[in-house]
């Protein structure tokens, strides 16, 4: 039977291969082939910016990048399910690509041989192959491997890009880069050298735009602290918020107060709580629930609105009561449900808030604290101490488990692994991992908690700093020389650009799991292997014996 869709980009695949039918996340055939046709056109607006750039042609740089982190960010895993806004976006791509074409035609600027440009008045044909091409057209593996580790690197960035451009960081630099990128992995004839060097770029301006956006998270709403979060539950009527987006929970802090509604976080909008300027808000109660894949069942149990500013949807059962009361924003969506859009860089949240006032206050799940906001400054904060402890040995090593949680039951180990390790090593967090084991009360070493969470899945350039730090303290000739263990669970397409970045610093012997991406070929997995020391999970005895 032929493939009625094809999607790779996320670890759970169908059959850890390609989804050919439906989407395991939920992505029906139709909405997959409008996410392909919208990455076309985002492909043909990177590629004709990357030659008006080349040829320093002014134009209006600031919206297509705009556009291209919008769509990106769009076709993420579990981002957007509403063909009507995916089509949207691919209507508006359209438009600005004729814009563009007409601004290169004005300028002589000759696009490349691969694509043709035929201008006649006010009607543009562009025919380009290169950007129509799928991802199963491309024979060569390896070749396929390689642009598709760039373009899904490419959509971490461009979701990372969203959140620090709302904040006003911009960086022309990353636009620039980006639509480079897609300029070579549309180029039918770009050799393997000039793929592999893309992804390996594209893993430098991952550095890049996690760096963007930890200075405008921290120069918002100041350096993350050590923080007690409350997950049980007031009396209160509330609204939970997930997803990501800082900007979009401070609107709502701001026109929830005095209303009588509190606020809780979700998934990886806990690391909220750390930060002095947001924290400040009384009626930040908690936060509600665990990672995004039990939000069905905790959404239920809630009882008011929740809010999506970002990606983690997992569509809702028939049955399911909660889905009348679910909103998006930004690049999210989902059939049905309202979409909140911003308006001179802010949202309103008035039926939000109107519709909490007339639910029941959230029913108790879980009760207690979890203590987190050990984000770089916060570490540097404790050096001595930490310094003091690995030279006495009562630190003995730092694991890395930053990274995605998920369904699958083999993910179990890294709950197991945790549990697992001597009690003399320390695991630095980030992202939503963190619910495997943040709530297991494994202790700490002289005072120094076991489990050191530095906030969302962005926050992982927390410990490339602190690595790097370490490695100036210890006087260590290489950051591969500290008592540093990277073994991360991946997910979706923002833990690649994380990986490619910490590659592009030279960090080396990283571990994935709990499987190997599907779009890694053999001979890219080699490449990784030979170079970089990329290797993946096998038993929790076995692992540790080795490693730690």
């Amino acid at each position: 039977m032929e493939n009625q869709m094809f999607c790779f980009q996320c670890q759970e695949t169908a059959k850890g291969t390609g989804c050919t039918v439906r989407g395991v996340c939920g992505k029906l055939p139709e909405t997959s082939r409008w996410m392909d046709l919208l990455l076309s056109v985002v492909r043909g607006v990177g590629t004709i910016g990357h030659y008006l750039n080349d040829h320093n042609v002014e134009y209006n740089l600031e919206e297509a990048g705009d556009f291209i982190v919008d769509a990106l960010f769009a076709t993420i895993t579990n981002a957007n399910f509403d063909d009507q806004a995916l089509l949207s976006k691919v209507d508006r791509g359209i438009e600005l690509k004729k814009a563009l074409l007409k601004t290169a035609f004005e300028h002589d600027v000759v696009l490349p041989a691969y694509q043709e440009v035929k201008w006649g008045g006010e009607k543009a044909e562009y025919v380009d192959e290169g950007n129509r091409e799928t991802v199963l057209r491309n024979t060569d593996p390896d070749q396929r491997s390689l642009k598709e580790l760039t373009v899904l690197g490419l959509k971490g960035m461009a979701a990372y890009y969203e959140h620090a451009a709302r904040l006003g960081k911009r960086n022309e630099e990353i636009i620039r880069f980006m639509m480079k990128a897609l300029a070579t992995i549309s180029n039918p004839e770009a050799d393997q050298q000039t793929l592999l060097a893309t992804v390996l770029e594209t893993g430098k301006y991952g550095v890049d735009v996690m760096a963007l956006l930890d200075a405008a998270n921290t120069g918002a709403y100041g350096n993350p602290e050590i923080t007690k979060v409350n997950i049980g539950v007031g009396k209160r009527p509330g609204i939970l918020i997930s997803g990501h987006d800082l900007h979009d929970l401070e609107d709502l802090l701001k026109q929830t107060e005095g209303t009588g509604v509190d606020v809780y976080t979700h998934g990886e909008m806990l690391s909220a709580h750390y930060y002095p300027q947001l924290k400040k808000y009384k009626h930040l109660v908690g936060n509600y629930g665990n990672a995004w894949w039990k939000q069905r069942e905790e959404f239920e149990t809630f009882n008011g609105p929740i809010v999506f500013t970002t990606n983690c949807i997992v569509p809702p059962t028939p049955k399911a009561t909660y889905k009348d009361r679910v909103f998006t924003t930004n690049s999210t969506g989902f059939p049905g449900w309202k979409h909140i859009e911003e308006k001179n860089g802010h949202k309103d949240f008035s039926e939000v808030i109107e519709m909490a006032k007339h639910c029941q206050a959230p029913t108790e799940i879980e009760h207690g604290e979890i203590i987190g906001g050990f984000a770089h400054a916060q570490v540097f904060a404790l050096a001595d101490k930490i310094v003091e402890a690995v030279k006495s040995g009562a630190i003995k090593k730092f694991v890395v488990m930053g990274g995605c949680d998920g369904r699958m039951k083999s993910r179990n180990y890294y709950a197991d692994f945790a549990k697992a390790l001597p009690k003399d090593v320390v695991i630095l967090t980030s992202g939503c991992a963190k619910y495997k084991y943040n709530k297991l009360g494994l202790g700490d070493i002289n005072g120094i908690p076991r489990v050191l969470d530095a906030g969302q899945c962005n926050d992982s350039y927390s410990w490339a700093v602190v690595a790097l730090k370490l490695k100036e303290i210890f006087g260590a000739n290489d950051i591969n020389d500290l008592p540093i263990f990277f073994n991360i669970a991946w997910y979706e397409q923002k833990a690649v650009i994380v990986l490619l970045a910490l590659l592009s610093l030279g960090v080396k012997n990283i571990h994935i799991g709990p499987t190997l991406p599907a779009f890694v070929s053999e001979g890219v997995l080699k490449v990784l292997v030979d170079n970089f020391g990329l290797g993946t999970i096998s038993t929790v005895e076995e692992d540790i014996e080795k490693y730690i």
